[in-house]
């Protein structure tokens, strides 16, 4: 069994939180097992029904699998069930620091991205155009100079960001996208705000995404694609990652 990292001990956080990050921080990988139920109730001075019930919210989020007289084990990312809100609410305050969670997330979007920015070239309304806008324009005001009220100055507004592609996502006018876009967007949060913060050129990643809004208000869904994977790839660079394997190739012609 691993060595139970110090912050365990901590009884302010709750055990399923306290567990949470050391698992998204990568200190127990998948097939790891976390501290047993007995350890846990010393740790946190909980009873056993506490530490039970909250070990249950990860067996239940997937993230951990009891095994009869072993104990629990961390389950495989592909085996969490990724899109529950108390998993995108967790990845939103623990996972940044995982680059294992980064790349499937990374993978995710650049499987999903392109085409719904080819979709939304095709179909955005004069409303949608005005939203993607107005988070664009947000998410350069931090590179002004006299804007220290941003959280990082001299870097793209994250939150306008998140917003900018969620916009996307819901100028596609497919029921399925825009409530997707909801539950998407912690993940595209987790990415958008580490990648700000490392970005060496932002000023290049806010060109990229003008790019891809000019592809989308000029109706050109092809391109759009493409300027869709240029934005991604900029992620990619600014979290030192090669961009995952694709099958991006030529658009389908059925979507060009």
């Amino acid at each position: 069994m691993k060595d139970t990292p110090a912050s365990l001990s901590s009884p302010r956080s709750s055990v399923a939180e306290t567990l949470v990050r050391q698992i998204f921080a990568g200190d127990y990988q998948p097939g790891d097992f976390v501290p047993r139920e007995i350890d846990l109730c010393e740790q946190f001075s909980l009873n056993r029904s506490a530490v039970r019930s909250d070990l249950r919210r990860l067996v239940d989020t997937g993230l951990i699998e009891r095994i009869s007289g072993y104990g629990s084990r961390v389950r495989d990312f592909s085996e969490w069930n990724i899109l529950d809100p108390q998993i995108t609410d967790w990845m939103t305050r623990f996972a940044a620091p995982n680059p294992g969670i980064q790349r499937e997330v990374l993978s995710f979007r650049l499987d999903v991205e392109p085409f719904v920015a080819m979709n939304a070239a095709k179909r955005a309304t004069a409303r949608d155009l005005v939203a993607i806008e107005e988070a664009f324009e947000g998410m350069g005001r931090g590179l002004s100079e006299g804007a220290p009220e941003t959280p990082h100055p001299g870097r793209l507004h994250s939150e306008h960001d998140v917003a900018f592609h969620v916009a996307i996502f819901k100028a596609t006018h497919n029921i399925v996208w825009t409530q997707l876009s909801h539950i998407l967007r912690p993940s595209i949060h987790l990415l958008v705000e580490t990648s700000n913060v490392s970005a060496s050129d932002p000023e290049a990643s806010l060109e990229r995404h003008r790019e891809l809004m000019e592809c989308i208000r000029t109706r050109r869904p092809r391109d759009a694609f493409f300027a869709s994977v240029a934005v991604l790839q900029g992620t990619a660079t600014a979290l030192g990652m090669e961009m995952p394997e694709t099958l991006l190739g030529e658009v389908p012609q059925r979507l060009s």
